[in-house]
Formats: structure tokens, C-alpha cells, sequence
């Protein structure tokens, strides 16, 4: 029996109705998920967290190669499926925990998996991808040595993104981490086939101090961070003005000030946010 046939036969059995807006699209082609795993460079003495196991095919192949794994999973059905599953398997390394991932990281003394060293490995739910990125990777005090995720395509394409096209979740990705594409991920792979398609994503993260964006680990030491992604905020508030229009809105300052700064910089005058790298803006902060 094949991935797709042994999925719909457990959410026959189980009475699993896949929900789009919980981002239940099940992965069916195993080579992918043996992909996954390979990309997240896996030692025996691993921990690591999957978000959004669903039915666990990923979570049993990643349980045989590390030594724990977290496995959260929001719907009830599908976490029981999952113990279930493990049972049958006998696999004991795995916690399954049948919680909102996002509201476990609001309490995070009750977050094992944020004590000690850990990994992130998950097809994760489309529907959550922004605000999962941004917590781990800003507001967690613990963060994930390395995160292997299965996103959304258009999402991939965005936070790997060059100067040129580059946005708000770009940057506050980038200011943190290393994001890289591993692979491109057709719908096909999925059931039900989603619309989108999707990739396997890489966020490793910078090391400290860093070589070429060194600031970037001074604002964190110093807790500074809020203030430059106020200035990147505002240079993004307007998505098709020139961020000196944008930048004096924000700051409430005349647009010849806020030029003057810009071009203080080093920077043209006319440049547009998208155009600016993590260490531009980095440049630029100094200046605002």
C-alpha cells in the first residue's frame, strides 16, 4: 500500500476529514519526505520539534535517527491517530503533544523542547507559516539550531529573496538567519492537492558574531531589535513610494531630512525598500 492509499485509509478509519484552513494537505510521496529529513542533517543525539505532524510518516522517520521528538499537532483526531500510529510502530521516542504550537510558545516554561539544544522539522501549516517564523525566530529566547521547512512556494521564494524583491518577512528572516531553497515541491505530492505549490526550506541560522552583518548581533545583545524593524517597518509602509516618503511619514520628519539621511548612507535618493539588503538597513539605522 502506497502513502496516498495508507492516507485515505486512515482518514477513512479515522473519520478525518482534511480541513483547508487548518493547512491539512498530506504529503503522499515518500522521497520527499526522506528529502526533509537529509536536509536537516540529523545526529543521534538530536531533539526535535515537528509541527504539524498530521498522520506521521515524517515523524516516524525522523523518530529512528534522533534521540526525542516533539511532535505538536492541533487537531484532536490526528494527534490520536498519531499515538496510535507510534504504538503500532513501537516507537517510544516521541511526545506527542495535542496543543496550539503558537500558544505553547506563550507560556514557554512549560516548553520542553525549548530547553537545551533542538532542531525544527515540519511540513508545517501554510495557514501559520509568518507568525511561526517570527516567534522562533525573534521572540523565543532558545532558538532552533537549524529549521528544515516544508512552506508554501511563493512564502520560500519571498524570505529567500534578493535585494530588488525583497519585503518585511525577507528582512526579518534574513536579520536572524540563513534561509536557502532545497527544493521545489509540486502539488501532486500532496492529497488533496492544494492549489499552491510548495519547497523544502533551509533557515540556518547566522553565526555570532556575524562576518558581514556584525550590527545585526550587537541590536540583539543590546535588545535593539524593536527599533530597527520600526525604521524597516516604516520603510515598507507604503509598498510603491520611495522610502524617503515613507521614511519621513514614519519618523514625522521633512522628506529633505529624511533624504539627507539616505543619501548620508550611501544610498540614491530615489531607492525603494525592496532594494535595500539586511546590512543596508542596517547602514541605514545608524543614520535614523
Amino acid at each position: 500500500m502506497n502513502l496516498l492509499e495508507q492516507t485515505k485509509e486512515l482518514c477513512r478509519l479515522y473519520d478525518i476529514k482534511p480541513v483547508r484552513s487548518k493547512g491539512q494537505n498530506f504529503l503522499i510521496e515518500e522521497k520527499i519526505y526522506d528529502d526533509i529529513v537529509a536536509a536537516a542533517d540529523l545526529k543521534p543525539d538530536d531533539v526535535v520539534l515537528e509541527v504539524g505532524p498530521g498522520l506521521g510518516f515524517l515523524t516516524a522517520k525522523l523518530a529512528k535517527q534522533v534521540d526525542r521528538v516533539v511532535a505538536v499537532e492541533l487537531d484532536d483526531n490526528l494527534a490520536e491517530v498519531l499515538r496510535t500510529g507510534l504504538i503500532a510502530q513501537g516507537i517510544k521516542n516521541v511526545e506527542v503533544v495535542n496543543e496550539d504550537i503558537l500558544k505553547i510558545l506563550d507560556k514557554p516554561l512549560k516548553s520542553p523542547f525549548l530547553k537545551g539544544s533542538y532542531k525544527i522539522v515540519a511540513n508545517l501549516p501554510y495557514n501559520i507559516t509568518s507568525i511561526f517564523l517570527s516567534k522562533f525566530l525573534s521572540e523565543t529566547e532558545n532558538k532552533p539550531e537549524l529549521t528544515v521547512l516544508m512552506l508554501q512556494k511563493e512564502v520560500a521564494e519571498r524570505i529567500t529573496a534578493k535585494p530588488g524583491k525583497l519585503s518585511l518577512l525577507a528582512i526579518s528572516v534574513q536579520f536572524y538567519a540563513k534561509p536557502e531553497i532545497i527544493q521545489i515541491v509540486s502539488a501532486e505530492n500532496f492529497w488533496p492537492k492544494p492549489e499552491v505549490g510548495s519547497a523544502i526550506v533551509k533557515i540556518s541560522p547566522h553565526p555570532n558574531p556575524q562576518p558581514d552583518i556584525g550590527l545585526a548581533g550587537l541590536l540583539i545583545k543590546e535588545g535593539r531589535e524593536k527599533d530597527f524593524f520600526r525604521l524597516v517597518k516604516f520603510g515598507f509602509s507604503a509598498k510603491r513610494k520611495m522610502l524617503k516618503n515613507n521614511l519621513a511619514a514614519g519618523f514625522k520628519i521633512s522628506q529633505d531630512e529624511a533624504e539627507n539621511k539616505i543619501t548620508a548612507a550611501g544610498f540614491n535618493s530615489k531607492i525603494r525598500a525592496q532594494e535595500l539588503s539586511v546590512a543596508d538597513w542596517l547602514k541605514l539605522f545608524t543614520y535614523f
